[in-house]
């Protein structure tokens, strides 16, 4: 018999693991675990675990957390033949993560269920459980090309909002090909993992793999780990309103040629926090500003706080600083909170 685990049962399972979205979950047994000899195999043939926090709770039932990303250098390059514009972006996973609980079932059933975790203030047009949803897109994509007729029930946590610039839909999409994976004993490779994730969206790839930093080209789907070891405390925001990615990067223009994001890289090498947060840009967030002064309040806020640098991440409206320390992210998130900010979180990178 499978334990089946109700909307209760997993909000106090995670709740009772972390306290916050600073600290990271500690399973009580994990599939993969990175060591000096780089991260293990988790999925078969060669696939790697997605955030490092794959674990099984019965025989049926598995579960993931799916993380947050920012955007701490993004740079339009130009515009492609096919639509999308070429970038040139550093990504780091954060500690804010949605969860998905994965249960196999013996038919073909294959069925989303969502629970918003995020503060009520957020929450706008309901996230879909149908086909539209990457997670199911995901599910049906492996079925597709794997011709296995196998079924799942899924439940997704969603505490990263939508519309945000953190990549929440990707992280979730990423994290069932990987969950799937194991749990349908499909075997696929990391080249096939990643070629599903490509056709799913340009951020994916990047959270297929296991690094926490990435230099990620072409659309996004191109991946470079970094080899970075510093932890950045950040403090978090988001308004009330999203923003759409395609107005935004509709008002986008290339960057200057003169604004390579090889410093930021170079600093972050280095462990330098201070360098690398005085390094931070992305090409996005004027075209942002246009749409949103939503985005302008939270430029003139985090402002106003001892920050080493601040911008937004990916295409909005999430707004972060980097903080020189976890004691300080949590008083600048308290200082926005009694502003008004509607959502504040105090994370950090998952060096």
């Amino acid at each position: 018999m499978t334990a089946k685990l109700s909307p209760a049962s997993i909000r106090a399972h995670f709740d009772s693991m972390r306290e916050s979205v600073g600290r990271r979950p500690q399973p009580p047994r994990r599939f993969s675990r990175p060591d000096s000899h780089g991260p293990r195999t988790l999925g078969g043939a060669g696939s790697q675990d997605v955030a490092a926090m794959l674990f099984r709770q019965s025989e049926r039932v598995w579960i993931a957390q799916a993380p947050a990303k920012v955007n701490l250098g993004l740079r339009i390059l130009g515009r492609r033949p096919d639509g999308y514009h070429q970038l040139d972006t550093v990504m780091a996973r954060v500690s804010l993560c949605d969860t998905l609980v994965v249960e196999t079932v013996s038919s073909t059933e294959l069925r989303l269920r969502v629970r918003l975790a995020y503060p009520p203030a957020l929450a706008g047009e309901p996230i879909p459980e149908t086909s539209d949803n990457l997670v199911l897109r995901a599910a049906e994509l492996l079925r597709q090309r794997s011709g296995a007729a196998l079924g799942a029930r899924i439940t997704l946590v969603k505490r990263i909002p939508a519309a945000a610039g953190l990549g929440g839909g990707s992280s979730d999409a990423a994290t069932a090909l990987v969950v799937l994976n194991r749990a349908w004993n499909l075997r696929l490779s990391t080249e096939e993992l990643s070629s599903h994730a490509t056709e799913l969206g340009s951020d994916v790839p990047f959270f297929l793999t296991s690094a926490v930093y990435a230099r990620c080209t072409g659309r996004g789907e191109r991946v470079q780990p970094l080899p970075v070891c510093v932890r950045l405390p950040l403090v978090l925001a988001r308004p009330h309103a999203g923003l759409s990615t395609a107005a935004v990067y509709r008002r986008c223009q290339p960057a200057p040629s003169d604004r390579s994001i090889d410093r930021l890289i170079a600093a972050l090498r280095e462990g330098d926090v201070r360098e690398a947060a005085r390094h931070l840009q992305n090409g996005l967030q004027e075209p942002a500003e246009e749409l949103s002064e939503d985005i302008l309040r939270l430029k003139a806020e985090f402002a106003r706080l001892p920050v080493g640098g601040h911008q937004m991440t990916g295409s909005g409206s999430a707004y972060f600083g980097v903080c020189r320390s976890p004691r300080q992210a949590k008083e600048c998130a308290a200082r926005l909170k009694a502003r008004g900010i509607p959502a504040v979180w105090n994370v950090s990178t998952c060096a």
